[in-house]
């Protein structure tokens, strides 16, 4: 285990020693404040609360998606590309060990990004919007607390499983350019998807990724389309994310790194 830590350990330190992890957090702060003075000089600090304009701010998580999935595509893909591979791999550690401290590292950084931009929205909204407003999408036997956790937990799911698509993709072609591109070709187009191929028409799509990607359809235990329920959606998603895990463990276990 104390191996596995070190490996775990190495993994941050490749992550954070670049420049531009601390670009990607930076950028994060700085549009969450952005939009809070925009919303603020729009004269929003007259009508809404400030837990109405961490609400308002959520849209900004898809950053942190973007942020994720760039991490997971160089995780495994920069090493092949730096030839550095070859000196992991000649120390006492088997493949397996090495792929799974880079997923942790992984999950590790997707939590850290997670919170850093609730924290930044909760702390930066408190700041500039007052608290005794009224507001104007919580009901009073609504907590705002409790529904922006689940709103943010639902975000979060949505992005481990783009993260994790990215990851694999890295670890079959080598190329974090690719492993990005398919990343956000899933994020931005699997609205559209949704649209096009409506499970109420096409009862196979209710299988697909896309279509259960949204866990906030499911919010006040509400029933999806076709009949979709949060269960049969976390049931899909759980096998699509140990399909990614499986196909990375393979091909990285088989990979040949002579060349």
């Amino acid at each position: 285990m104390g191996n596995f830590m070190r490996l775990v350990q190495n993994e941050n330190m490749k992550i954070y020693r670049r420049i531009r992890t601390w670009v990607m957090f930076g950028v994060i702060l700085l549009m969450v404040l952005f939009f809070s003075i925009l919303f603020r000089l729009g004269g929003g600090s007259s009508t809404i609360s400030s837990w109405d304009a961490i609400s308002q701010l959520s849209f900004l998580y898809y950053l942190a998606t973007i942020f994720a999935a760039v991490v997971a595509a160089d995780i495994v893909a920069g090493e092949f590309t730096w030839g550095t591979i070859k000196l992991l791999l000649i120390r006492p550690w088997t493949r397996t060990k090495v792929l799974a401290s880079k997923l942790l590292a992984l999950i590790l950084f997707t939590l850290l990004i997670t919170v850093v931009f609730f924290l930044a929205s909760s702390l930066i909204s408190f700041a500039m919007y007052p608290e005794n407003t009224t507001s104007l999408m919580y009901s009073d036997d609504v907590s705002p607390l409790a529904y922006m956790l689940e709103d943010i937990l639902y975000r979060y799911i949505d992005l481990l499983v783009i993260a994790l698509f990215s990851f694999m993709i890295s670890a079959v072609f080598r190329s974090s350019g690719i492993a990005i591109g398919l990343s956000m070709f899933i994020l931005f187009t699997g609205g559209i998807f949704t649209m096009l191929f409506n499970p109420v028409r096409y009862p196979w799509a209710k299988y697909t990724l896309f279509v259960n990607m949204d866990l906030s359809q499911y919010r006040g235990g509400q029933e999806g389309v076709a009949g979709m329920t949060l269960g049969f959606s976390i049931t899909v998603l759980l096998s699509y994310v140990l399909l990614f895990l499986l196909v990375s463990w393979l091909v990285f276990k088989k990979r040949d790194v002579a060349a």
